[in-house]
């Protein structure tokens, strides 16, 4: 990496500049958390786990390999899994970041907020809300019409967001339930390219999937032993 730009300092990731114009990913093993317990949710680097790094990765690649065969963009182009890197295509970020989230259950914050209409757990047809990566407004959600108002994106990027967002949910989802496993929801980041085609970037693991085995959750660490098991 010595010889590389680096880019960004990430939680989780490094990014440096490659001189083809891509970039590269080193995938670190801190975790986010608080007090020395792995978190998902939480916004720091609370601990480091041996081996995290390596098995981000390796979810990451195989499910990318997966997506880009069904002909959904994406930035990956390769991973050298002995030095935990993968290469990516460059792209844009919307806005100062931007995520989304695809819903199958009503769970977690969506249950919190809309509580009066549903019951917890209730089944949900792959919805999809995007909030902006804000960590001091927590991440507030924004539709469709502030996206496009806003300039952050153009109508027909939502809608190809929106379509993309739920045939990948859809593909990881098959995985899942074949190992026994049932997703009830996921995150993904989505960015652009120079033409402003829409593509899947950032990382797919276990920790920005909700996933249950016979209606228990299973945390990321136990998902990561069960999925390449």
């Amino acid at each position: 990496m010595k010889d590389l730009t680096l880019l960004y300092t990430g939680k989780t990731k490094n990014v440096y500049a490659l001189p083809n114009g891509n970039c590269l990913l080193l995938f670190k093993d801190d975790c986010t958390g608080k007090d020395g317990v792995f978190d998902p949710g939480e916004n720091t680097v609370g601990l480091t786990i041996a081996g995290v790094g390596d098995v981000n990765l390796r979810m990451s690649v195989y499910f990318f390999e997966k997506i880009n065969a069904a002909g959904i963009n994406t930035h990956y182009v390769s991973a050298d899994l002995e030095n935990t890197t993968m290469e990516v295509k460059s792209a844009k970020v919307f806005g100062k970041g931007l995520e989304v989230i695809c819903r199958y259950k009503a769970v977690g914050s969506f249950y919190r907020r809309y509580s009066d209409y549903c019951t917890e757990g209730q089944d949900l047809p792959a919805y999809v809300e995007t909030t902006f990566k804000n960590d001091e407004k927590g991440d507030p959600l924004v539709t469709k019409d502030g996206l496009v108002d806003l300039g952050v994106m153009t109508a027909q990027q939502y809608d190809d967001l929106k379509e993309m967002t739920q045939k990948i949910t859809g593909i990881v989802a098959e995985d899942l339930k074949a190992k026994g496993l049932e997703l009830y929801d996921i995150k993904f980041e989505f960015g652009y390219d120079a033409d402003g085609n829409v593509m899947l970037i950032d990382e797919i693991a276990s920790g920005n999937m909700r996933v249950y085995k016979d209606g228990k959750y299973i945390d990321p660490m136990t998902l990561n032993g069960l999925f390449f098991a």
